[in-house]
């Protein structure tokens, strides 16, 4: 009896202090591992027949990620390959929505599906540079034109006045290459004008000869009143 009596006591006592130990150790949660995610960014903007290259980035997963086009598109001539990496040359304009698959090197692997969208720059934009503006009997400003491609274009600029009743008047033209990659290349423009309300209207035409593309922009202002003289 007294054997079984010790051997009670002893297990109290093993109970009681694996009690105390539960109450003044802190309580410990085990964090679950990290869920393999892709970085939240915008896809920078392709051009036509520029080179393109641009790397998808993953963590939290087990390297080497590998990379699915499953839905939608890209332009053709740009391709995803299995690192990730978007790249090369882009043959068509638009906007492209697509779905990619990546998956990791786990056992099993984990998987996730995202969403994108890529860009293209305007192949052929132009802005004002200098405001049109009445400079006694002239009518005078310039535009700043831009071509966002990897070709050059054969470019003409014309900018008419156009009085109220309609009648046109060229107060500006420019015909030459514009070569490729270039951006906001001023052009001046401007005119000495009868008294009247005008309104200025300007387009600029791109012909690409090897695809036979054209491409256009067009501005137009409000009135602008040349007073008439003394």
């Amino acid at each position: 009896m007294k054997n079984i009596a010790a051997a009670y006591n002893s297990a109290m006592r093993v109970a009681l202090a694996c009690a105390w130990v539960a109450l003044l150790l802190p309580s410990f949660s085990y964090a679950q591992p990290p869920q393999l995610s892709v970085a939240k960014f915008e896809l920078p903007k392709a051009s036509l027949w520029n080179p393109y290259s641009f790397k998808l980035q993953a963590s939290a997963g087990v390297e080497p990620y590998h990379w699915r086009l499953t839905a939608g598109s890209l332009p053709r001539g740009l391709q995803l390959r299995d690192s990730g990496e978007l790249s090369g040359v882009a043959q068509e304009q638009g906007e492209f929505d697509f779905t990619v698959r990546l998956t990791d090197n786990s056992r099993p692997p984990k998987q996730l599906t995202r969403k994108f969208t890529l860009l293209m720059e305007t192949p052929l934009s132009a802005l004002w540079g200098k405001r049109v503006q009445v400079n006694g009997s002239r009518l005078e400003g310039s535009v700043k034109v831009s071509n966002r491609t990897g070709r050059d274009f054969d470019l003409t600029a014309i900018v008419l006045a156009v009085n109220d009743i309609g009648r046109a008047t060229a107060i500006g033209y420019q015909h030459f290459p514009l070569k490729k990659n270039t951006l906001d290349l001023e052009i001046p423009f401007g005119d000495t004008l009868p008294p009247g309300n005008y309104v200025v209207h300007v387009d600029v035409v791109g012909e690409e000869p090897e695809s036979n593309r054209i491409f256009r922009a067009r501005m137009v202002t409000g009135k602008q009143s040349i007073a008439q003289g003394p």
